[in-house]
């Protein structure tokens, strides 16, 4: 029954899968029994042991369950509800709670598949849930099946947050091959739909630049005041994943300086094909106007009309219409080239 509930995501109770970990061997997956009765009493764990447990929030039992038999604190619920989803890690009760925004795992540069990531982490119990499959953290679950061996909870948030910083290296990668795409469609002349495609990256973009930029502030306020239960290696670490964040997060922001430079100038492109077009419409337009005029005159049904009775009239009426059409062009012409 179990395996029949872990195909269609998680369990009874929201969980999708658990690890015990004891800092010298790959980790062992839990079974929920285990994982249940090991997270309504972490005393249970040997000193150098830890557990990860991760959940679906999409379940919705999963948050009755964790208020019944975890001993998150109660910052970590209300975080689940709070609009602001801006990445952050605070202390609460001796653990941490943190929001940590990921992109869902078959991620197609849609600003709607950015997600959010939940955690309460304490020295024994790393506990995370999520809504939607995300990236880093199916990462984070392919290092610890790899056999990976992690140390304590903190080495574990680590590794996910270096996971994430890896998956945002690959988005401005991607991005950056399309960017140059663009510019080649651009020298080529060749524009299509790209314009659309550059609004949809920077869409993309912004919103990651948005609730990814507090991630290096939260952690330097935490790396100023960690919990006691924190190594300095675990300091280190983190402070390290800082940096390496700060610096993708410099990209993507230079990426989107970039997108706006392009859209200008694609908009000036553009502009400048519409003007182009528009002055043919127009040498056209007075091109024609003699003739217009002329065969408007001359078709009038009234009495008068000059050289409608001289043998070459319509070849003096071609002659007067050529003539005033060509000194017309010539004026349209002397002034495009005046411009």
């Amino acid at each position: 029954m179990e395996n029949q509930y872990r195909h269609y995501g998680s369990d009874r109770s929201g969980l999708i899968y658990g690890f015990i970990f004891n800092g010298k061997e790959a980790a062992q997956e839990l079974h929920s029994e285990q994982a249940f009765r090991l997270i309504k009493d972490p005393n249970q764990l040997a000193t150098d042991h830890f557990i990860w447990l991760h959940f679906n929030l999409s379940n919705a039992s999963t948050e009755r369950w964790l208020r019944e038999h975890s001993q998150c604190p109660n910052e970590f619920y209300d975080i689940l509800h709070q609009g602001s989803r801006s990445t952050r890690i605070e202390h609460a009760d001796q653990q941490l709670i943190a929001v940590i925004n990921d992109v869902v795992h078959d991620f197609s540069f849609d600003p709607s598949e950015i997600a959010t990531l939940w955690l309460s982490i304490s020295p024994r119990v790393l506990i995370s849930t999520r809504r939607k499959p995300l990236k880093s953290v199916d990462h984070l679950r392919d290092a610890v099946n790899r056999g990976e061996i992690f140390q304590s909870s903190m080495v574990l948030l680590t590794h996910l947050l270096r996971d994430q910083a890896d998956v945002l290296t690959e988005i401005v990668r991607i991005t950056i091959s399309r960017i140059d795409e663009v510019e080649d469609h651009l020298l080529a002349d060749r524009l299509s739909k790209r314009r659309a495609n550059l609004g949809e990256l920077r869409r993309v973009l912004v919103r990651l630049q948005r609730l990814l930029a507090p991630e290096p502030a939260a952690l330097f306020r935490l790396l100023q005041k960690p919990p006691n239960w924190m190594s300095e290696n675990d300091v280190r670490e983190l402070r390290q994943s800082s940096e390496e964040f700060a610096v993708v997060l410099s990209d993507i922001a230079s990426l989107q300086e970039r997108i706006k430079l392009l859209q200008e100038e694609i908009a000036a492109h553009v502009n400048e094909q519409n003007n182009r077009s528009l002055f043919v419409l127009t040498i056209v337009t007075v091109l024609a106007l003699p003739i217009n005029i002329t065969t408007g005159l001359f078709g009038m049904n009234v009495g008068g009309i000059p050289y409608s009775q001289h043998e070459f009239g319509f070849w003096i009426v071609i002659l007067i219409v050529s003539l005033i059409t060509g000194i017309a062009g010539w004026f349209a012409f002397r002034s495009k080239n005046h411009d």
